[in-house]
């Protein structure tokens, strides 16, 4: 058996300490990174950038003085489905992966990693919209932090010349607070402590408890955690 994730689904809320832990391991070298935390050679696919091109597209259109196909003036999307094409995208470009390298899960971990709020379906619709065949392969880290814990965050790491950024992008408050104040998770994860029951598989998870901002402070602390973490989520994994 490979001593590595097929797929581990990164997920929180906004600014929840995601991007920092793909920026951690993209430093752990690769037979560390194995041993660790159970992570090969990998790719992310984040919805993130996806997202962004849309509003880049979308203020093109307006430019040229066409109708905006994705989001209003404000930067929300017009049709909350729109969120379900994000994951299914997220789904294709896995697909495609396999498609172009063979025998890719023998060698690679992907790192699936978006944010979801009750306002538009939450973590348990976004889920819903990967098939079973992805789920069965998978594994669920969530970062934990609070909405107030968000919000700081969001705030701090604000770059207003790479708003297009991975690890500098934020949201306006009143975005934030409308879209991902309320959660799912919660009630979500609730119903099994080492599983999510999702289009009847089971799909271990686990919480890395973040609200002290132990990937802000990164290092050897932030190692150690991830180790242990990422640790019972394997044992779950092979259960």
């Amino acid at each position: 058996m490979n001593n590595q994730f097929k797929i581990l689904f990164l997920i929180g809320r906004p600014a929840a300490g995601k991007s920092e832990i793909i920026d951690y391991l993209k430093k752990t070298p690769l037979e560390s990174r194995i041993e660790r935390f159970h992570i090969s050679e990998f790719e992310e696919i984040d919805d993130f950038p996806m997202l962004w091109t849309w509003f880049e597209e979308d203020e093109i259109l307006e430019q040229m003085g066409k109708k905006r196909l994705h989001t209003d003036k404000q930067g929300y999307f017009n049709e909350v489905w729109l969120w379900d094409v994000l994951i299914r995208r997220m789904e294709l470009e896995y697909e495609k992966k396999l498609h172009d390298t063979p025998k890719y899960e023998e060698t690679h971990t992907v790192i699936m990693e978006f944010a979801r709020g009750s306002e538009h379906g939450g973590f348990r619709r976004a889920f819903d919209n990967f098939t079973p065949d992805i789920l069965k392969k998978a594994a669920v880290l969530y970062l934990g932090v609070s909405f107030e814990e968000s919000l700081r965050k969001n705030r701090k790491r604000y770059n207003p010349d790479r708003p297009h950024s991975i690890l500098e992008h934020s949201l306006p408050d009143e975005k934030l607070i409308k879209i991902y104040k309320e959660s799912d998770w919660e009630e979500f994860s609730s119903v099994h402590s080492d599983y999510l029951e999702i289009q009847n598989v089971k799909v271990p998870y686990i919480v890395f408890d973040n609200n002290d901002d132990v990937t802000t402070k990164g290092g050897n602390l932030l190692g150690e955690r991830l180790e242990g973490v990422l640790g019972s989520l394997w044992r779950k994994t092979n259960m």
